[in-house]
């Protein structure tokens, strides 16, 4: 899912503006079907009122290796792997869409579908922490599961699960799972009085766990770097799971943790243009926004000021009005109908391979679905006030000031056309052999749109994407890809086990 995608559906969440609803879009059928997508992905005993009838049961020994009952929760994508800080991120955001539009979801018949989804995946999180300090973050190995295409219902592979405890700390994975606990504790609060305690006993829990013993999960849980690195390390986090704590609770522990670490873990610091399962500086500054727009700021207004000046920079950028804007493209027969699934997306560069081996863009996740429940919940319901929860007038963002253009850097006639620059992503060991993931970035230099280009790769010792191979040898555009105007990129990617490939300019046409 693209950036733009997920920073839209946080924009939304928040309802901070009116929505123009285009016709002929039937979007209560888009909800229903993100909603059920989710069954697809089920992991454990399916229950009796499965929709999905394709699926069956499956990973119901997980755990057992470790003497801990991990049976449940969800498969993030097209793997059998379940990795705990995307799961725990698309339970936090099930949640905000309910908690934020649950009304709209009510009236299209959705809302106990959407609330079975939260709990399908908060019931898994209850097993997966079954001491204070200790976690589990993740059930199966990548590697193995990646060489081995199977159903769950059918797999082979290994279920040893990792967990993080006071002696190899995730305060990022144990940060946002209390955030995901704290945040369905509410969605649950009338509706299941006992379960909401429940699950607000063990955010509590995680979330001291997470601030006492820091480190990022990815150090302790290191199968899972390939995968889910943790980039952004784990101080937003920290202030994620205390926002959505206070919200749960209303402690003032919490909101001075958020007032008084504000700047030391960077919440009042960075201006974002991204929001998702690593990045939660955004989501952080939009809650603290709301907090202080409440008159719930006490002592730490202008700390919380701060927050707020961040969320309304995100805004603007979202809306394009920022200068720094959040990225944007112009958008782009199997046994088993993955109804709901939504797909990575076009790449930076608006490019779009529907491949079934190209992961990166064609594999559906769970936290691609997740932030777009509320969206499509508010486009099905139309328009129903700038914002839900606050009885006040949001604040319009400030006006940025457009920064000057700097001067284009003007070219040597003898400068090169195409730029190639290659770097390795990942790497992993298979059979006693290191294999590495290479992306080769091409950027076309001159000042005209570049055809029939054709590019030498040599040296290349495995399966190579992005690119068409001729018979005699050279490699042109893929088949999506016509040509490559001024200014603009492209990328292709290829796996092999030693250094990079030779990669050269053979022959162009400029138009």
């Amino acid at each position: 899912m693209g950036l733009c995608s997920m920073a839209s559906a946080l924009f939304l969440l928040v309802g901070v503006v009116p929505l123009a609803l285009a016709g002929g879009h039937d979007y209560g059928a888009a909800l229903s079907k993100s909603i059920l997508f989710f069954e697809a992905q089920r992991s454990g005993y399916l229950p009796g009122n499965q929709r999905v009838k394709w699926r069956g049961n499956s990973g119901l020994y997980d755990g057992k290796a470790n003497g801990v009952d991990l049976v449940g929760g969800y498969y993030d994508a097209g793997d059998n792997v379940k990795f705990g800080l995307p799961m725990a991120f698309t339970v936090t955001m099930m949640s905000w869409s309910i908690l934020e539009y649950g009304n709209q979801m009510g009236a299209s018949g959705e809302l106990g579908h959407a609330m079975d989804a939260v709990k399908w995946g908060t019931d898994y999180l209850i097993k997966a922490h079954p001491q204070p300090h200790v976690l589990y973050g993740e059930v199966g190995d990548g590697n193995t599961d990646h060489y081995c295409w199977q159903r769950p219902e059918d797999m082979t592979t290994s279920r040893y699960a990792y967990r993080v405890d006071q002696n190899n700390p995730g305060s990022d994975l144990a940060g946002e799972t209390a955030a995901a606990m704290a945040a369905a504790s509410i969605v649950f609060r009338h509706a299941n009085p006992a379960y909401s305690r429940e699950l607000l006993t063990h955010a509590g829990q995680l979330f001291d766990f997470a601030d006492k013993y820091r480190g990022k999960y990815d150090s302790s849980i290191t199968v899972a770097q390939k995968y889910y690195r943790s980039v952004s390390g784990y101080a937003d986090e920290l202030l994620w799971a205390a926002a959505w704590m206070y919200k749960a609770t209303n402690n003032e522990y919490y909101l001075d943790y958020l007032g008084e670490n504000g700047d030391a873990l960077g919440g009042t610091g960075w201006a974002m243009t991204e929001f998702g399962w690593d990045v939660k500086y955004a989501g952080v500054q939009t809650l603290v926004a709301k907090f202080l727009m409440g008159g719930k700021a006490g002592n730490h207004a202008p700390v919380f000021g701060k927050y707020q000046e961040k969320a309304e920079s995100f805004m603007c950028s979202c809306l394009g009005k920022s200068s720094q804007n959040v990225q944007k493209t112009p958008g782009a027969s199997d046994p088993n109908l993955l109804t709901g699934a939504i797909v990575g997306g076009p790449d930076a560069y608006d490019n779009f391979a529907d491949h079934r081996d190209n992961y990166e863009q064609t594999e559906p996740a769970t936290y691609n679905n997740a932030p777009l429940l509320g969206v499509l919940s508010r486009l099905h319901g139309g328009h129903g006030g700038y914002n839900q929860l606050l009885p006040v007038e949001v604040r319009v963002a400030k006006p940025i000031a457009a920064q000057p253009k700097p001067n284009p850097v003007k070219e040597t006639p003898f400068a090169a056309p195409v730029a190639i620059e290659q770097k390795p992503t990942t790497s992993w060991v298979a059979n006693g052999k290191t294999y590495y993931r290479y992306s080769a970035i091409v950027t076309n230099k001159s000042g005209k749109t570049i055809k029939n280009l054709n590019l030498s790769v040599s040296k290349l010792y495995g399966p190579l994407w992005g690119l068409t191979k001729s018979p005699s040898g050279s490699y042109s555009f893929p088949t999506w890809v016509s040509s490559l105007p001024a200014g603009k990129s492209m990328e292709f990617v290829y796996i092999h086990a030693a250094s990079p490939a030779q990669v050269s300019l053979s022959s162009y046409t400029l138009a």
